[in-house]
């Protein structure tokens, strides 16, 4: 079968009309990590009546035990074709072992790095070469987190990234006991006889994780924990920084706390550094959470036109001053 691609083997799994949509899933084999087996499946929504009509393309990445349908519902709902029908060429990625991205030979050693510096810089030069031109990036928490390691460790630029979003992401919240080195021991004593986190059986979401993103959270919470890994330094990354980055809290979000968004947010070196917090002392008709902020129908009313006008105009949320900032001492 013919690639669809110069730069690496991409075979087209399927074309299907979805309603009003067009919906594209390519499957990437880019050979550029430690692990060939890897395969990425990566979809593309466009629409019937103008299918060969590219608008700015804009890559989503969904967060951790998670897949396309976070982004894309079967009935066609979703911040994913509400961009589409915007006129957006909108590519949908999926990680490693989640959702059409089959599980890798070392499936249980997958980490965030990994995601970080092989899978989004392929995922990129696949959609520019595609689209002609540099695509925006919105990740959802863990999703988010990831973007920030590839721009923090140079994977990602401004060559691959027009501007960023972060959807409730960060990785300043401080879990005390894990700072204790007995409990970090013998919580990768017991972790390492896994495989995966199970997402159903823990009900946090329809995908697995795999064991090497849980390890590599244990070591970022760790006493001398950092956000990196042994190369590399990604907190110390982003004050080099030059996307264009918009983070977006919810006030209800219990997880990844708007103080703790807004932190990483501080860290970025970008010129265009926008926050946004949505609840009701914002003017928001409620206090969003972690899922709410882009699944529902109030994130549809008020959010994701929010969203589209920050990939048009970025005039979005309350703009933070892009130099003076103090050294921030983050345990993530």
């Amino acid at each position: 079968m013919q690639s669809s691609s110069s730069i690496f083997p991409v075979a087209l799994m399927s074309a299907e009309r979805r309603g009003d949509l067009v919906e594209d899933v390519y499957r990437l084999k880019p050979g550029n990590s430690p692990d060939p087996s890897v395969e990425l499946a990566l979809t593309r929504l466009g629409r019937v009546d103008a299918p060969e009509v590219r608008g700015q393309p804009v890559v989503l990445v969904h967060g951790s035990f998670s897949n396309r349908r976070f982004w894309y519902s079967p009935k066609g709902i979703g911040l994913g074709p509400y961009l589409a029908r915007a006129g957006f060429d909108v590519w949908i990625a999926e990680m490693r072992g989640h959702g059409l991205s089959a599980r890798n030979q070392r499936y249980r050693d997958n980490t965030v790095a990994d995601y970080a510096r092989y899978d989004l810089p392929a995922i990129a030069a696949f959609v520019k070469e595609q689209s002609g031109t540099v695509p925006h990036w919105l990740g959802h928490s863990l999703g988010g987190t990831t973007l920030a390691a590839a721009l923090g460790g140079h994977y990602l630029g401004s060559d691959e990234a027009a501007s960023v979003a972060l959807f409730g992401s960060q990785v300043s919240r401080i879990y005390w006991p894990l700072k204790l080195p007995p409990v970090q021991w013998s919580g990768r004593l017991l972790l390492r006889s896994f495989e995966h986190v199970s997402g159903a059986r823990f009900k946090r979401g329809p995908e697995d994780e795999p064991i090497g993103v849980a390890l590599e959270s244990l070591r970022w919470h760790g006493l001398f924990g950092r956000f990196g890994d042994r190369e590399r330094n990604w907190w110390t990354g982003l004050a080099d920084t030059e996307v264009p980055v918009l983070a977006v809290a919810a006030e209800g979000d219990h997880q990844d706390p708007p103080w703790a968004c807004r932190l990483l947010l501080e860290r970025f070196g970008s010129a265009q550094r926008r926050f946004l917090c949505l609840g009701r002392k914002q003017g928001f008709s409620e206090d969003f959470d972690h899922l709410r902020m882009l699944v529902s129908q109030s994130a549809q009313a008020e959010v994701w036109p929010l969203v589209s006008d920050w990939l048009q105009h970025r005039p979005v949320g309350e703009a933070l001053p892009s130099t003076g900032q103090e050294a921030l001492v983050v345990q993530g």
